[in-house]
């Protein structure tokens, strides 16, 4: 017997139990959070090693193809070779590149950040005995009233408990994430070794999706699908590149900028300065602040001349560096970054604030194509501007 699945009440059938199916489904998940949970998290952890194989051949991809297609790709030599042996000559510069990179931070950076952090939690004790002095100094020369004093030194109290605490939690931070990777080295070295072979043989990779894609779909599904995978590779591509380039070129910036105006712990803030600049919008604040109460324990002049001196740069990045390697990979408003951080920072933490702008604009580019093409069906205008009154 010949189903007719287009009429109208076995469509209803059809919704309904697939309705009451997810629900079905949700209700469980809901009561068993817990093991649920759990289970997540297990099959994670069994993953892991592909999670960060995938993570590092994404990455290295970019290189891979800065050597096969830019760099090579022009040359006579490298064109007559086999597609393997051209793939087996991109992967070991690749690898010898992100090998180069890694030792110099290791080599250079580390010890240095290392010693700038001890130095920091031996010599917070000495800035907070000197900021109390002053501040007593201060608050005997005013003529506040005895309940106004009072208020100010409890509150100035909290102000250096917190900062002494704060020292004290540095060095278990530091030594627990020390830790954290030493317990990861060989997930990490798994991780390696799968993003070696996710980068042989990629092209084949990609080749499998798309025969299983077009098996399961109709074809103007799995063109849609096609089209939404190249769109979000090519957002996420450009704005992770680009920031990573971008933060890199302020971190270096920083360093000079700093090292000329004789700032202290120049290396650290450079690198807290570099490092949150990935993040989209919040990302100069929240690596200025820590770096100017830094500064300020040991010279508020200083300190203030921070602010002017990541204002400037600030400037720079945003009206000239980051244009220039970013140009409009996002696509959306600055309100709707900062939804974008906002929400996906409040679910996933740091990774959701680095990865939720692009995630959002794929997204929003998915939506505002379906709107457009509802207002084209209805002969309605689809720019904005003929809705506004």
């Amino acid at each position: 017997m010949k189903i007719n699945w287009n009429s109208k009440y076995n469509t209803i059938s059809v919704y309904s139990l697939i309705v009451i199916c997810c629900s079905i489904i949700f209700y469980f998940i809901a009561s068993q959070i817990g093991s649920f949970s759990e289970k997540i998290s297990i099959a994670i952890g069994i993953l892991y090693p592909f999670i960060i194989g995938f993570a590092i051949a994404y990455l290295l991809n970019f290189i891979l193809k800065f050597y096969e297609v830019d760099l090579l790709g022009d040359a006579k030599w490298f064109s007559k070779l086999k597609r393997s042996h051209k793939r087996s000559i991109g992967l070991i510069l690749t690898y010898l590149t992100a090998i180069g990179i890694g030792y110099l931070f290791i080599h250079f950076i580390v010890p240095q950040l290392m010693d700038s952090i001890m130095g920091l939690v031996n010599d917070v004790p000495m800035y907070v005995d000197t900021a109390t002095k002053l501040f007593n100094e201060l608050m005997n020369k005013t003529d506040l009233s005895p309940e106004y004093t009072q208020l100010i030194r409890e509150q100035m109290d909290k102000y250096i408990n917190f900062i002494m605490d704060f020292a004290k939690e540095i060095i278990p931070v530091v030594g627990n994430t020390v830790k954290i990777i030493a317990s990861s080295i060989w997930n990490i070295v798994l991780g390696i070794i799968i993003s070696v072979y996710l980068l042989i043989d990629k092209e084949n990779f990609f080749a499998i999706s798309r025969k299983i894609t077009c098996a399961l779909f109709s074809e103007k599904i799995a063109n849609r699908i096609f089209e939404l995978t190249h769109r979000t590779n090519e957002t996420f591509g450009r704005f992770l590149s680009g920031k990573i380039i971008d933060s890199a070129i302020i971190g270096v910036l920083s360093f000079i900028v700093f090292s000329i105006f004789k700032m202290p712990y120049v290396l650290l803030i450079s690198v807290i300065i570099g490092v949150t600049n990935i993040i989209p919008f919040f990302g100069p604040f929240i690596g200025a602040i820590p770096s100017f109460i830094i500064i300020l324990f040991v010279s508020p002049a200083k300190a203030l001349i921070f602010l002017i001196l990541v204002f400037v740069i600030q400037q720079i990045d945003g009206n000239i560096i980051g244009p220039k390697i970013l140009g409009d990979s996002i696509g959306i408003s600055a309100f709707w970054i900062l939804f974008s951080i906002l929400v996906a920072g409040k679910f996933l933490g740091l990774v959701g604030m680095i990865i939720g702008v692009p995630v959002f604009a794929i997204i929003y580019s998915v939506i505002k194509e379906e709107v457009e093409y509802k207002l084209k069906m209805k002969n309605l205008p689809t720019e904005t501007e003929d809705y506004m009154k």
